[in-house]
């Protein structure tokens, strides 16, 4: 079984903000296969189905960004997932301008408090990832909020196609595996 996990906060008032791209693109696996995620268990909304012929569980925390590693560590730990081949986490990156796609099979935080909870709470740096840009920060604005903030009209047409090319991704890390994945969305 794989888990497949979008970081973001949870409620309204986050739902479209660059902070919430990872459920953003969960949001579009379900869509794409028929699975709802609106069970609620371990600090999260869980869906699960079959993939590309694979067993999925997505998992959207509920807990804040900065904790998002205490739900994610309890699904891996609770299935027995292995975090290095079985776990996709799909999230934002400011060093990644709008529209630009990073897969990674390990490294640090970079500055992420959810990746950095993450990795606390996992023991592991060594985890799959689909980081989404969401643009840098201008200067003089304070990182959270900017993290908290929409996208501009333009942006976010750019951002609904970086969407679509995520769910790809994570399709082709499910299909072929992450380095070829690597190959071909970055």
């Amino acid at each position: 079984m794989f888990v497949i996990a979008g970081l973001g906060n949870p409620g309204g008032k986050y739902e479209k903000t660059r902070h919430n791209v990872g459920f953003q693109v969960l949001d579009r696996l379900a869509g794409k296969y028929n699975i709802e995620i609106n069970k609620k268990r371990h600090h999260a909304f869980c869906g699960t189905g079959i993939m590309e012929g694979t067993k999925v569980l997505f998992v959207k925390p509920q807990t804040f960004m900065n904790l998002s590693g205490e739900s994610i560590g309890e699904v891996v730990r609770f299935y027995g997932v292995d975090a290095k081949t079985e776990l996709i986490v799909v999230y934002d990156d400011v060093s990644l301008a709008p529209g630009q796609i990073r897969i990674r099979k390990k490294g640090s935080a970079g500055g992420h408090n959810g990746v950095k909870s993450l990795i606390q709470h996992l023991g592991t740096q060594e985890f799959m990832r689909i980081r989404i840009g969401v643009g840098e920060k201008p200067e003089g604005y304070d990182l959270a909020d900017y993290v908290l903030g929409h996208f501009s009209k333009e942006d976010d047409k750019v951002m609904q196609e970086v969407y679509e090319r995520a769910v790809e991704a994570a399709v082709k890390i499910l299909t072929d595996g992450a380095d070829r994945a690597m190959n071909e969305f970055n």
